[in-house]
């Protein structure tokens, strides 16, 4: 089965509101399992293959890939803690982190910045595909917590936002 495939399938499960999918053949096994609640995170998808298992959430957009790393001298990472009106934008999957589109190209999103649901506020690129993270939520980006071109990890704090 292809990497293509697999993201349909992934895109398909995710649409149609089923909560688990299982599906094996001769090569491969495939589970996905998504959660319906109100917590806005995807349970992650699980692929294997003889040994390795890669993690990926459901319903991302391939994007154009960046033609080189660029370093934003604005962002620190540091621990960030929700309250009553902030939350926190999680990573959705194992990858690098990256700000903008290319080198050349402006960032996603600034602190201070307005974020609505559907805008894309950064590139998570995993095995060379490079995925357009939306956001979820209303609000002002009041902190990124991430460094451009940095790896992160499944469930990683990535922007403190204030909620509109």
């Amino acid at each position: 089965m292809k990497l293509n495939e697999i993201q349909d399938l992934i895109k398909f499960v995710a649409k149609s509101g089923v909560s688990e999918v299982e599906l094996e053949t001769q090569d491969i096994k495939i589970v996905i399992k998504t959660t319906n609640g109100k917590s806005g995170k995807d349970a992650p998808v699980v692929y294997q293959q003889a040994m390795p298992v890669v993690q990926a959430a459901p319903a991302v957009t391939v994007a154009a890939a960046p033609a080189a790393e660029t370093k934003a001298p604005d962002t620190k990472p540091a621990p960030a803690t929700e309250s009553a009106n902030t939350t926190i934008i999680r990573s959705p999957m194992i990858g690098t982190f990256y700000r903008s589109p290319g080198p050349d190209k402006p960032m996603f999103v600034n602190v201070g910045d307005e974020i609505k649901p559907g805008k894309v506020i950064c590139i998570i690129e995993a095995m060379k595909l490079f995925n357009e993270i939306e956001s979820e939520i209303s609000g002002r980006i009041v902190k990124i917590l991430v460094d451009d071109a940095s790896p992160v990890e499944y469930d990683q704090p990535l922007f403190l936002v204030e909620l509109a």
